[in-house]
């Protein structure tokens, strides 16, 4: 059997993001979900680039603050305590705007775990 408390705060800081992120799954012992946590200041993104997943279903549950997520169609904001579900082959860019006044803090869920998934998505073409 396996139980995990993980705390977010225990965990290392991935190098080169636009914005903290800390990876749960690993320390979870999750091998079919991803897990992250992350958390934005005004004017951050969570992820590296706009982009969608072929295959994975992803879960944004906001923890604090209001999480922006840019799609081709509409800008979603999200607000605290709320939840964003993104299909395979949607694009997103999940922000907190420049002029936000407060952080935002965010668990993204996703499943399968696959690495190499995502695919850039330049709104311009």
């Amino acid at each position: 059997m396996g139980y995990h408390v993980v705390n977010p705060d225990d965990l290392a800081e991935e190098p080169d993001r636009p914005c903290e992120l800390r990876r749960i799954a690993e320390a979870a012992g999750f091998e079919k979900l991803a897990a992250n946590w992350f958390r934005a200041e005004p004017g951050e993104e969570l992820p590296l680039a706009y982009h969608y997943h072929e295959e994975q279903e992803e879960l944004f549950y906001v923890v604090e603050g209001t999480l922006h997520v840019e799609t081709p169609e509409e800008t979603f904001a999200v607000p605290e305590g709320s939840l964003f579900a993104v299909t395979p082959g949607s694009p997103q860019l999940a922000h907190n705007p420049a002029d936000a006044d407060e952080p935002v803090t965010a668990l993204a869920l996703g499943a399968p775990a696959v690495s190499g998934d995502a695919v850039a998505y330049d709104p311009e073409e």
